[in-house]
């Protein structure tokens, strides 16, 4: 699998309490969204798959410093994975710790139609605040929004708004960024003003509202691909409709 066909998917969430069944949540709900698909390996320090007979329990036991550590489908030619960490709440938004979910998987067709189920399931089993899924290589674009940098001021790819630094957004319900599709609760749509029927019309459509109330939204019918100009263009449209993703709206 190269990185140029891989869906990354992140989660950002309130931080784990103990031994937070939320990431048991988080593993069923992926499995049930790609059927088939079993997250029953770890690896080993050399990476080599290792098979987990009492997976869920493993998972809630190995809860260390906020996370979990990688689970996957032990198919190293089709590989998935996922894991979980906290972030300090010297880098996040609010200054509190946050319990972030990472997975990538194939971006191929079966994922492609199970990948706003996926994203749901994450996000909702995880209990986040938001959350996004996006091909690698439009991630990379995404990545240098981010301002200012450790080499210097922003430097923004294909037009892109400049983002502020995650710990400079005053309110974690607040998405940092945007990707191909996005996950916000509630109180992530609420903060940001969606949905708005005259607004987001077209959103709407590619939209689908979660069973907590949030909402899964995605910008383009394929998967983001910002060489694509109608791609790129249905991007910088939502961040000029939502100014408060990335902490623009806020001085």
């Amino acid at each position: 699998m190269t990185q140029q066909r891989t869906l990354t998917l992140i989660t950002y969430a309130p931080a784990l309490m103990g031994k937070d069944g939320r990431t048991v949540d988080v593993i069923h709900g992926i499995e049930k969204a790609l059927p088939g698909l079993r997250l029953k390996w770890r690896l080993s320090g050399s990476g080599r798959p290792i098979a987990l007979p009492q997976r869920d329990a493993w998972l809630v036991e190995s809860i260390e410093d906020g996370g979990f550590p990688i689970v996957c489908n032990g198919d190293k030619s089709y590989p998935v994975m996922v894991s979980g960490m906290e972030n300090s709440g010297l880098f996040t938004a609010g200054g509190q710790p946050q319990f972030e979910v990472h997975a990538e998987m194939p971006l191929d067709e079966p994922v492609i139609a199970a990948s706003a189920a996926v994203l749901e399931a994450v996000a909702e089993g995880a209990r986040a605040f938001w959350g996004c899924a996006t091909p690698y290589a439009a991630k990379v674009d995404i990545a240098y929004q981010t301002a200012p940098t450790l080499q210097g001021p922003p430097s923004p790819r294909r037009g892109l708004p400049a983002l502020k630094l995650f710990q400079h957004i005053r309110s974690p319900e607040i998405p940092y960024y945007l990707g191909w599709l996005n996950y916000w609760s509630a109180a992530a749509t609420k903060t940001i003003g969606f949905p708005d029927p005259a607004r987001d019309a077209e959103l709407l459509t590619r939209a689908r509202r979660t069973p907590s109330g949030g909402w899964v939204v995605q910008l383009t019918d394929a998967p983001l691909d910002l060489d694509n100009p109608a791609h790129l263009d249905a991007l910088k449209r939502a961040y000029e409709r939502f100014p408060a993703i990335g902490g623009r709206d806020s001085p």
